[in-house]
């Protein structure tokens, strides 16, 4: 198998602000595999500099120290076994989740199969989303939460520890209305005493949970049970230790994270066995990242809303995914799904 990559830049239709930083565009490594047989499948690295520690460089360097190992494997190789071999070419779960898209993209095209059915799921599953809402101003938050309620959105999702917390969660529920479910997430922002000072008093506004509070697993575990708030492990997810023993009550997994839909589904069932709630977001992945998520969903079959509906955050490109009330389900053409390289060019 021969290995091409592309990198693609895509800006976004407004900054993302984040406890990480503010994130203005993506840059997206575009992996192909190409079989002896002229079949091909695609991946996608979605590493987020700000959020990963990583960027496009070394997880493109990374995926070429694969190349050689992949050329030594026939076409219909079992998946965990090329995957394997590559994880000791490079340990980067960006750089191996492009792989591990574009083997099952590749091996659904042969197949002529959905991955998802690959992966051994009845049906794909209408997966839930949350609307993100990342403006650190009142008026444009409240707008997208009016907006979001307009589509149908069970979910919200709201940056904290960007300024102004308080007043912008206020405004946002007071226009997306009582029912809706409110999360936010501080990406780690918060110290430990700004954390306690702060979750009691956004409590009254009805939180669905807080993502990351504070960052490292010690943190987190002084701080669960302190608040009525569940709290969810994101960034902290990818300790070594973070599955083994639960310290909060659910656990965020992103493909790019895990090392593609092979390790979310890995992951997903490790954190099952610990205690933890599971569902999906992405790192502001691209329509390939995004479509790995819903197959893996089909298997892990989440029951809160994920945050996969990003792709509306981009300027100038289409969504193949669009929500439909809320959720949006697997594509039903092979592999990963065919109308997703369009995004690319």
């Amino acid at each position: 198998m021969k290995l091409e990559l592309r990198t693609v830049r895509a800006a976004l239709a407004s900054p993302h602000m984040a406890g990480h930083g503010t994130v203005a565009e993506r840059d997206l490594i575009l992996a192909e595999l190409r079989a002896a047989d002229g079949l091909s499948g695609h991946g996608e690295a979605a590493p987020l500099p700000s959020y990963d520690g990583v960027g496009v460089d070394e997880v493109a360097a990374a995926l070429q120290a694969c190349g050689p190992v992949l050329e030594g494997y026939r076409d219909a190789s079992p998946i965990a076994d090329v995957l394997a071999r590559c994880s000791e070419a490079t340990v980067l779960p960006q750089a191996l989740a492009a792989l591990d898209l574009a083997l099952w993209d590749l091996a659904g095209r042969r197949l002529r199969e959905p991955a998802w059915r690959l992966l051994g799921a009845p049906a794909p599953l209408a997966v839930a989303v949350n609307w993100t809402i990342a403006a650190a101003d009142r008026s444009t938050a409240a707008r997208e939460a009016a907006e979001a309620r307009a589509q149908g959105f069970p979910a919200i999702k709201l940056k904290v520890g960007i300024g102004d917390d308080a007043a912008r969660l206020a405004a946002v529920r007071a226009f997306a209305g009582p029912q809706m479910a409110i999360r936010i997430d501080a990406n780690g922002a918060w110290t430990l005493d700004e954390a306690a000072a702060a979750l009691p008093a956004l409590e009254p506004a009805g939180i669905e949970l807080c993502e990351e509070p504070v960052a490292g697993l010690d943190e987190i575990r002084a701080l669960h049970g302190a608040t009525e708030i569940p709290l969810a492990l994101d960034e902290s997810a990818g300790d070594p230790e973070a599955l083994r023993d639960r310290v909060a009550d659910l656990v965020c997994l992103k493909i790019a994270r895990c090392g593609g839909i092979s390790g979310t589904i890995d992951a997903a069932r490790r954190a099952t066995a610990a205690g933890y709630e599971v569902y999906l977001a992405s790192t502001l992945d691209g329509p390939l990242g995004i479509a790995a998520a819903l197959h893996a969903a089909a298997v892990i079959r989440p029951a809160r809303a994920c945050g996969l509906a990003t792709l509306r955050l981009f300027a100038g490109r289409s969504d193949p995914l669009p929500p439909n009330a809320g959720s949006i389900t697997a594509p039903r053409g092979p592999g990963l799904g065919d109308g997703l390289l369009d995004w690319y060019r």
